[in-house]
C-alpha cells in the first residue's frame, strides 16, 4: 500500500465531462500526482450538462484515482433537479471523504456551490487543511442582483457555506484581481488569496488552418467569416446583444454566427432559430475534447460576454481557448475587467458594451472587412501570450505551489 500523502479532490464534474471546471481539476490533479501526492477525486457518475452520459464508477487517469458517485447529477433542465443533484453529491462526498485513508488535505471548488460544506465536514473530523479554488462567486452575484434572498433558508445556507469555506481554508485561489477584491470586500479576507488565472487546455488545442479544418467543411463554413461563441451560456453571459447584432447583419451573406455550448441562455438562441430561422445562425452542443482544436480554430473571431454587474463574480475562461488557437476576441462586457486587461495588454481584440447591440453590429461589420493579415497578427500575438505568460505548465505549477507544495 502506498505511503504517499493523499489529497482528496471534491468536484461534481471531472473529465471526460466537457465542463471546463472538470478539465481544470484534472490538470491540477495530474500535476499533484507528479509532485509526489496520491490523489483521489470524488465526482459524479453522470454528465453535468447531459445526465444521460454515464462514466465508469472507478478508474485511474494520469495516476489519479477517480471515484464517481451515483445520483449526483440530473442535468440542468430545472433548478430543482440541479439542486437535488448537487445536494446528493455533497452528502455522498462528505461521507466518502470522511473515511478516506491517509488523508493529508482537501481541494474543493465552487462546483457545486455547496461543495465546500462537504470539505468542511471532513476537515472538522479529520483535522486536515483544505484549499478552496474559487471558480466563481455566483452566490454573491445572485444576492447582489436580487435573485437570491440571503435571509431565505436556501440563501442563508449557500452564503454560510461559502463564508465558512473561505474562512476555514488555508489557501484560496481566485481567478483574477477583481475576484480577489470581491473576496476582500464581501468576506474580509485579504491574506491567503492567490490570483491565478485558468490555463488553456493545450493538449487539446492547436491552431488548424481553415483549408485543413474538417469542422468548417462539415458545417458548411468554407468561405464564411465566422464569429464564434463557444462555452457556457450562463446567467451572467448576455446572449441577446449577440443575437440582435447577428439579426442586424443578416444582409452579409458571408458572415456566420456559430454558438457552441450549453447553459440557461442557450434557450434564447433556440427560440431565435425556431421563431425566425435566421440564415446566419448555427447552434451546436459542446464539442468533445478531441474535436476542440477543429471547432475553435473554425472561427475567425471569438466572442465572449459578461454582464456589467458580473465583474469579479465570474471569469469567462473561453478567451484562453481562443488565444491558444491564435484567434482574436471581441468582448461584450464591462471595462475594466480581466478580459479587457488581456485585450489591452496583448493587443488581441476589441471591446463593446454588452447593452448596445447597434454598437456590437457596427464593430462586427468593421471587423469582418479587416484584412486577413491583421486578424492573423492579432491571433499570433494571442498565441504568443499563452506560450510566454499563460501556459498550462506555468499556471498549473503556480496553482499547485499555492495549494500543495511538494511533499518532503
Amino acid at each position: 500500500m502506498s505511503s504517499k500523502p493523499r489529497i482528496l479532490v471534491i468536484s461534481q464534474v471531472y473529465v471526460p465531462d466537457p465542463a471546463a471546471v472538470g478539465q481544470y481539476m484534472a490538470d491540477a490533479a495530474a500535476t499533484l500526482v507528479e509532485r509526489g501526492y496520491d490523489v483521489r477525486v470524488l465526482t459524479s457518475a453522470r454528465g453535468y450538462e447531459d445526465p444521460s452520459a454515464k462514466y465508469p464508477r472507478r478508474e485511474m487517469r494520469d495516476g489519479v484515482e477517480i471515484i464517481r458517485l451515483p445520483l449526483s447529477s440530473f442535468g440542468k433542465k430545472t433548478l430543482l433537479l440541479r439542486l437535488l443533484g448537487q445536494l446528493l453529491f455533497v452528502m455522498q462526498a462528505a461521507v466518502r471523504g470522511l473515511f478516506t485513508p491517509r488523508l493529508a488535505s482537501i481541494l474543493v471548488s465552487t462546483s457545486p456551490p455547496m461543495a465546500g460544506s462537504a470539505a468542511l465536514f471532513i476537515r472538522f473530523f479529520r483535522r486536515v487543511p483544505m484549499s478552496f479554488w474559487v471558480m466563481d462567486l455566483n452566490v454573491d452575484q445572485l444576492i447582489a442582483s436580487g435573485s437570491l434572498n440571503p435571509r431565505s433558508p436556501f440563501g442563508w445556507l449557500l452564503k454560510r457555506s461559502v463564508t465558512k469555506t473561505l474562512h476555514r481554508s488555508h489557501a484560496i485561489v481566485a481567478l483574477d484581481r477583481f475576484m480577489q477584491q470581491r473576496i476582500k470586500d464581501n468576506y474580509g479576507l485579504a491574506d491567503r488569496v492567490h490570483v491565478i488565472p485558468p490555463w488553456p487546455l493545450e493538449d487539446q488545442l492547436e491552431p488548424v488552418p481553415h483549408d485543413q479544418n474538417k469542422f468548417r467543411n462539415e458545417h458548411d463554413l468554407d468561405g464564411k467569416f465566422v464569429f464564434m461563441y463557444s462555452g457556457n451560456m450562463g446567467i451572467g453571459h448576455p446572449i441577446g446583444v449577440l443575437l440582435e447584432a447577428a439579426q442586424a447583419m443578416e444582409d452579409l451573406e458571408h458572415v456566420k454566427f456559430v454558438f457552441i455550448g450549453g447553459g440557461v441562455r442557450r434557450a434564447e438562441i433556440e427560440a431565435a432559430i425556431r421563431d425566425r430561422q435566421p440564415p446566419n445562425l448555427l447552434l451546436l452542443p459542446y464539442q468533445p475534447l478531441s474535436e476542440l482544436r477543429f471547432s475553435l480554430s473554425a472561427a475567425d473571431v471569438h466572442l465572449a460576454t459578461m454582464e456589467e454587474s458580473g465583474i469579479g463574480y465570474f471569469h469567462p475562461c473561453k478567451v484562453y481557448g481562443a488565444m491558444t488557437v491564435a484567434r482574436p476576441i471581441l468582448f461584450a462586457g464591462p471595462e475594466p475587467s480581466h478580459v479587457t486587461d488581456l485585450i489591452e495588454r496583448y493587443n488581441i481584440g476589441w471591446r463593446v458594451s454588452p447593452d448596445d447591440p447597434a454598437q456590437a453590429a457596427s464593430e462586427m461589420r468593421r471587423i469582418a472587412e479587416l484584412p486577413a493579415e491583421a486578424l492573423q497578427s492579432m491571433g499570433q500575438q494571442a498565441r504568443q501570450a499563452i506560450e510566454d505568460q499563460l501556459s498550462r505548465n506555468r499556471l498549473c505549477q503556480q496553482f499547485c505551489d499555492a495549494v500543495a507544495p511538494k511533499p518532503n
